[in-house]
């Protein structure tokens, strides 16, 4: 067994108890483990403000991409047009899915450092009057950078369009009140701010729009109205289910809740931030992003100089009992260090003075 905790952006360091309810066996036609299955849509819609008339909520095994790609897969027609705004490499990958199914889209896309403006969209949206979703991803992994998911509800609801949001790293770790914003689908998953394991995402439909997809998908894994006309009626997947994964979930859920719930999960992952930000730019680390758009999910950092060797530098603090994340921008040389998981203030700070003591700064 590993020692080191992973800075990282999920999977990520879970608690001994979560991952303690992977020991047991369960089966999937179970009562006991269906009922799992139904207090984790319940919890899910609380955690989103969304009332169970208006909403519902669907599992889909595997990662958060294939939960991404079964809501473009099932919920856009071949009648519709889809607007993807992109400013990160996520964004960039439901492009890509759009481009797989065969579905109708347009790109707006911007810098990875900065926002969608929002007058350029409202352009967009009066000339191209056949299009009739919008999706966005909320927090960038790729930087980090939080989008304005206020301005682009805004537009939605003002043109009447489908909002599809892909929370995929932020949802659980801050405040979204979905039904207030207006959003549609909301999409994340199992291993990130609620502190799973990897193996499901979940989509926090609104019912009114899921209820028009029938006979959208292109495929059968992929369905998402099948996926939750199965699910609705007990609880049963409607194929084989990460049983092990959804018990750790459920877990990891009642531990939100014991920590205060998002505000004080959210408190927490904005702390980290804060630390490592302030650190490292003592010792010549800059971010990459602003302090003004920058999510307390996860912090890019620009290599201090054309010297720096990431893979000796990875390994020295791997060494000491943390894992670090690689850049995945083109323009800038960057690494990454997660805030959210099972990490505490004490384990930033340790961390910082790791990478201090390799560049030889005393604190």
């Amino acid at each position: 067994m590993n020692k080191y905790k992973l800075l990282t952006p999920g999977p990520l360091t879970t608690t001994s108890s979560v991952k303690e309810e992977m020991l047991l066996d369960r089966c999937t036609w179970d009562n006991d483990y269906k009922s799992i299955t139904q207090k984790i849509r319940t919890q899910l819609l609380e955690l989103a403000g969304a009332s169970p008339e208006d909403y519902t909520t669907v599992l889909m095994q595997g990662s958060g991409t294939f939960a991404v790609e079964a809501v473009m897969n099932s919920t856009i027609s071949d009648q519709d047009k889809v607007l993807i705004i992109t400013n990160g490499a996520y964004g960039e990958r439901i492009v890509k899915m759009a481009k797989y199914i065969g579905l109708a889209y347009r790109e707006y896309s911007t810098a990875y450092d900065e926002y969608p403006n929002e007058e350029e969209i409202r352009h967009l949206l009066k000339e191209d009057e056949d299009i009739t979703h919008i999706v966005m991803v909320h927090c960038e992994t790729t930087t980090g950078i939080l989008n304005p998911i206020e301005m682009v509800s805004k537009l939605s609801k003002e043109f009447e369009k489908t909002l599809i949001i892909d929370a995929m790293s932020s949802f659980g770790g801050m405040e979204i009140n979905v039904p207030e914003l207006g959003i549609d689908y909301l999409i994340s998953s199992a291993n990130k701010c609620i502190q799973g394991v990897p193996g499901f995402g979940f989509v926090i439909a609104r019912l009114e729009k899921l209820m028009a997809c029938e006979g959208n998908s292109r495929s059968l894994s992929f369905d998402l109205y099948d996926q939750w006309k199965e699910m609705d009626k007990d609880g049963k997947w409607r194929f084989t289910s990460p049983t092990h994964v959804v018990a750790a979930f459920s877990k990891a859920l009642d531990e939100l809740d014991e920590e205060g719930g998002i505000p004080a999960r959210s408190a927490r992952y904005q702390n980290n931030n804060r630390i490592v930000r302030e650190r490292l730019n003592k010792i010549g680390f800059q971010a990459y992003l602003p302090e003004e758009k920058q999510s307390p999910i996860i912090t890019t950092i620009l290599f201090p100089n054309d010297q720096f060797e990431f893979e000796h530098f990875y390994s020295f603090v791997k060494e000491r009992g943390y894992v670090l994340y690689p850049g995945k921008l083109t323009n800038e040389n960057t690494f990454r260090i997660g805030n959210i998981g099972e990490i505490y203030e004490e384990d930033i700070k340790e961390l910082c003075t790791i990478i201090e003591s390799y560049l030889g700064v005393k604190e």
